[in-house]
């Protein structure tokens, strides 16, 4: 039985892929930082620890406690991140900016470094969260786009670099996503009901079976980034700014 590790799983897209997952067969290791909702997702093949992602130190004293049989990863899922702030770069907090970084980007790299012996020699495959921000700009996307761009760029990368030892790494990137990402970023029920109202945009499980999908290919197959967008998103022409 193939064993998934899935970072920030306590909520969103997180949640959704451990239960397809679990469904699926797969045994799972779901990671966040909330146990009290990681509780809720225990089952016979499901093991979930509780640490910030940050926490080098953490990580590692979790991962080490694990039973043996859910030891040996074959997928990790990069699904932990967050967004804070929709402010103009001028206006925006620089704590908010080095803890994207730390979470998007560092945390990322860390854990991944961490598990790569382990996925080459089980011919394994990383599944990174981007996002449709890491290849369009837009206002008050500054750093948080520019993570996802980071993330994006990583893993096409590690696709080089890995090449010939049977690793797969894919770039998932999505648009308009419907969880509580949104809510935590903006700060307002009001403003992210307003973002998606009348969209109809797309849900966690929708994010959920693509990733499943994409890990239970035939092996020789390699998907390398994936864009997914509601119907109703696509894009709009230039800003210009007129003098006078």
């Amino acid at each position: 039985m193939p064993t998934a590790l899935i970072t920030g799983a306590t909520a969103g897209i997180g949640e959704a892929c451990v239960h397809a997952f679990a469904d699926a067969g797969w045994n799972v290791v779901a990671t966040g930082r909330r146990a009290e909702r990681l509780a809720t997702l225990e089952r016979d093949t499901v093991r979930t620890l509780a640490f910030d992602i940050r926490d080098e130190a953490a990580r590692d004293a979790a991962l080490d406690s694990l039973p043996e049989d859910f030891r040996e990863i074959d997928l990790l899922v990069n699904n932990a991140g967050l967004a804070l702030g929709l402010e103009p770069a001028q206006e925006a907090s620089l704590s908010n900016w080095k803890t994207m970084i730390d979470t998007n980007v560092t945390s990322l790299v860390s854990i991944t470094h961490k598990l790569l012996p382990m996925l080459v020699a089980r011919k394994g495959a990383i599944i990174n969260l981007s996002s449709v921000a890491a290849k369009y700009p837009y206002p008050g996307g500054n750093v948080y786009a520019a993570t996802k761009a980071f993330v994006r760029q990583l893993s096409l990368d590690l696709r080089a670099d890995l090449h010939g030892t049977g690793v797969r790494v894919t770039s998932i990137e999505p648009g308009m996503v419907e969880t509580e990402f949104t809510l935590v970023r903006t700060g307002s029920q009001e403003v992210s009901d307003k973002l998606y109202g009348g969209v109809n945009p797309m849900t966690a499980e929708d994010i959920a079976e693509t990733i499943l999908w994409v890990a239970t290919l035939p092996p020789h197959l390699n998907i390398n980034s994936l864009e997914l967008m509601p119907v109703n998103q696509s894009w709009q022409a230039f800003a210009v700014h007129r003098e006078g």
